[in-house]
């Protein structure tokens, strides 16, 4: 049987993966298409947290099928996951993350508000190996990955006020290539620390003015 890692073998290396379970908190938009990803580059333990259920905006946003429809969606994700690996091991928490939920050395965070991600870094920042934060409103993206102490201490420093946010969550104004391209750039960070080369620690994207910045 051909090897199906086998062309992402130099860019993804398997054997930092094998003792790793990746936590996804937020499978919306973008945590939708980071889990999916990760099964792809084979991961082989996924945890998936979010409280809510698939609605008919969800179907055009965040890549879910008409078959999906008022299903929790870690479960809906869970069965795509399977299509594309049926070994993977998916573990389903259909709830609000909380501080007394176990999570995996390495955490996705995927939700849709800084209240929320502020609760989730005081649950689990400090024990994250990698942190990645995915931020998307309309066509900009703001990816945050933290792996080492001078990020940890630069992080707090991004979860300003709700009062000081732009109105709105972030998916509010929110389209699937939006978040494809969120995702892409949340693994890219995950497989460079997997290859023990430096991550971008703040990296914005404005597709519709073509400009990108990494501080």
């Amino acid at each position: 049987m051909t090897d199906r890692f086998v062309r992402q073998a130099d860019l993804v290396p398997r054997d930092r993966l094998h003792d790793l379970t990746v936590t996804v908190v937020g499978v919306g938009a973008v945590g939708r298409q980071v889990a999916l990803q990760l099964a792809s580059v084979g991961v082989p333990r996924i945890q998936l947290i979010d409280f809510d259920t698939v609605d008919e905006t969800n179907i055009t946003t965040q890549g879910y099928g008409q078959q999906d429809l008022l299903q929790p969606k870690v479960e809906a994700c869970r069965a795509t996951m399977a299509n594309i690996d049926p070994d993977l091991d998916v573990v389903t928490l259909r709830d609000r993350y909380r501080p007394t939920h176990s999570v995996g050395e390495v955490l996705f965070c995927c939700v849709d508000s800084i209240t929320a991600r502020e609760a989730i870094w005081r649950g689990a920042g400090s024990t994250a190996r990698f942190w990645c934060d995915g931020r998307m409103l309309g066509e900009v993206i703001r990816i945050l990955a933290v792996d080492g102490a001078n990020a940890r201490d630069r992080y707090p420093g991004t979860l300003f006020s709700p009062s000081e946010a732009e109105p709105g969550r972030c998916t509010a104004r929110s389209t699937i290539y939006t978040a494809h391209i969120a995702a892409g750039l949340m693994l890219h960070q995950f497989t460079r620390w997997l290859r023990e080369l430096p991550t971008d620690f703040d990296l914005s994207l404005n597709l519709l003015a073509s400009e990108l910045a990494v501080a």
